[in-house]
């Protein structure tokens, strides 16, 4: 049955017009891009199938273009639209935080970095560098590491935060496997870090692990 054969209440369209967005599934939502589904198939079925293809909406977001494009259904200009609007939100959300005291709202932090390292599959180590007034200067990815690991250098991080003349940072990396829970070196890596950074009075505000869907966040835990 077509979509548009459903009951008014269950078409995802309608259904985000009327509750909205977040009142839809991740497969309502990925339809509603998807316009279509092919022969047989109808929008709704092949977001389904996506999603459990690639495992979750972040693995589907994150799919290289052979990837996504190896899915039936969907080709070269969907990969490309969805791109676009992928962009598209983290440029929205990266303009909300260089106007804002980003300790002001948490959420739109976690938000923003979920946007940006969620998608990767090897562990990424960013930092958000911020001006005296916790205004958003430059979010800068500076180690790329394997899938479960990725090096991390004081000195390097030391260079970044003077060459963009940081007054504050927030550290951010994420954990491909999906699970945000930090490692027993991420804590340890913080606290070097935090060291090193205190010898040029510039003071780290937060250390944010992402996963599939979550954030630890270390200042909430209380270890910063």
């Amino acid at each position: 049955m077509a979509i548009s054969q459903w009951p008014v209440t269950e078409r995802p369209r309608e259904k985000l017009l009327e509750k909205g967005a977040k009142a839809l599934s991740d497969a309502e939502l990925l339809a509603i891009f998807l316009r279509t589904g092919y022969q047989g198939t109808d929008a709704v079925g092949l977001a389904r199938e996506l999603l459990n293809d690639f495992g979750s909406l972040p693995a589907l977001l994150g799919a290289s273009e052979l990837a996504f494009c190896a899915h039936h259904g969907v080709g070269s200009a969907k990969y490309s639209q969805l791109q676009a609007a992928l962009e598209m939100s983290r440029r929205f959300l990266r303009s909300e935080l260089t106007i804002k005291d980003s300790m002001s709202n948490p959420e739109q932090v976690f938000e923003y970095l979920q946007s940006e390292l969620c998608g990767f599959n090897r562990e990424v180590f960013a930092l958000l560098l911020l001006d005296n007034q916790h205004r958003v200067l430059q979010f800068a990815p500076i180690f790329f590491g394997t899938i479960d690991a990725a090096s991390v250098y004081p000195r390097v991080v030391v260079q970044q935060v003077l060459e963009h003349n940081a007054a504050a940072v927030i550290l951010a990396h994420n954990h491909p496997s999906g699970v945000a829970e930090p490692s027993h070196a991420d804590r340890a890596i913080t606290d070097k870090l935090i060291e090193a950074l205190n010898l040029i009075d510039v003071r780290v505000l937060d250390h944010i692990v992402v996963g599939c869907g979550q954030i630890v966040s270390f200042a909430q835990r209380g270890w910063i």
